[in-house]
């Protein structure tokens, strides 16, 4: 981050002690507290919307998260001399939460229910004005990049180790995936499914929870999003499960945790096992891989290629426990 963007606190109400540089932002000892500076990527209207699930969450005394503060001129966004956008957050003291820590991950699902059980916006007019995700769009855009990748592999003359290995199990994550899709569109909707007066996350993962001295405090709510809740407890259990071989014990008392703040519906269920069910982890890498240079593929590549083959045999058996079909 440019040092210069330093000088754009001098725009808010604050006493600044000192700075330094954080994880692509830059942290403010302030009058204020522990402050972050960090480049703002989204539309300008969504920080306006993400402002106000904020402060709905933090009124309810129920879940802690973090504010965005205003400037002297009332404004969420300032800009540097180049015209890059950056808001200014409240941060805290604590660590990220533990994900080899079973005790710290429950809670972590106990605190999303609780998240989701107050931040039905119903009652707001500018929840009207944010989109609906559509998850079976984003799976069918998915399909789509997966199927172009298997035309240039397989027109492709030499391969590397990475592609031939790759190719060898494509038939069966690509006809997944297609399945998947239609299985999701066929069963797993209502005639009411995208009237969502609750606002996900959209990024509820370890990174994003953070353990400090007061408790759980939420961050990083740029990619909140109207979609079914179960979309911020997929990518929980879906990040946690990866990193434990996919325990049924485990997912288990996950899914306990966070019933017992708010009850999964049927619905619910069927949208989790789809959202679970669909190779996610196959696309990202395939995608990283076409996107990026092919002419050296990094052994990272092939090791987490290889980790996926063999978790998926755990994977299924997880599906079919939890979900007993």
């Amino acid at each position: 981050m440019n040092d210069r963007a330093v000088s754009l606190l001098d725009h808010y109400e604050i006493e600044v002690n000192r700075t330094w540089k954080g994880r692509g932002a830059i942290l403010c000892d302030s009058d204020h507290g522990l402050l972050i500076l960090k480049e703002y990527c989204g539309p300008a209207d969504k920080v306006l919307f993400q402002d106000l699930l904020l402060k709905h969450i933090n009124e309810s005394g129920i879940v802690q998260a973090e504010s965005i503060l205003r400037t002297r001129e009332d404004e969420m966004i300032v800009f540097d001399q180049d015209r890059v956008p950056y808001i200014v957050k409240t941060y805290y003291e604590g660590r990220e939460c533990n994900h080899r820590d079973a005790e710290e991950c429950r809670q972590a699902v106990s605190t999303l229910a609780k998240l989701h059980n107050i931040s039905n916006l119903s009652a707001y007019n500018e929840l009207r004005e944010q989109a609906v995700f559509r998850i079976e769009q984003e799976y069918e855009k998915h399909n789509r990049e997966l199927k172009k990748v298997r035309k240039f592999l397989r027109e492709k003359s030499q391969k590397t180790d990475f592609e031939i290995y790759l190719m060898k199990h494509y038939d069966y994550f690509m006809n997944n995936a297609l399945q998947i899709t239609d299985e999701l569109r066929y069963y797993a909707y209502e005639e009411d499914s995208y009237e969502f007066p609750i606002v996900c996350h959209g990024d509820y993962q370890y990174h994003n929870i953070m353990q400090t001295q007061e408790g759980i405090v939420l961050l990083n709510f740029e990619k909140c999003v109207r979609d079914y809740p179960v979309r911020d407890l997929n990518l929980f259990l879906r990040k946690i499960l990866e990193k434990n071989n996919w325990s049924q014990t485990l997912g288990n008392m996950l899914l306990e945790s966070y019933n017992r703040e708010r009850n999964l519906t049927n619905r619910d269920y069927k949208q989790l096992y789809y959202r679970l069910a669909y190779p996610e982890k196959f696309w990202k890498i395939v995608n990283f891989y076409y996107n990026s240079g092919k002419a050296w593929i990094p052994m990272r590549n092939m090791e987490k290629i290889e980790k996926l083959f063999a978790q998926e045999r755990e994977k299924q058996l997880f599906l079919e426990s939890i979900f007993k079909l």
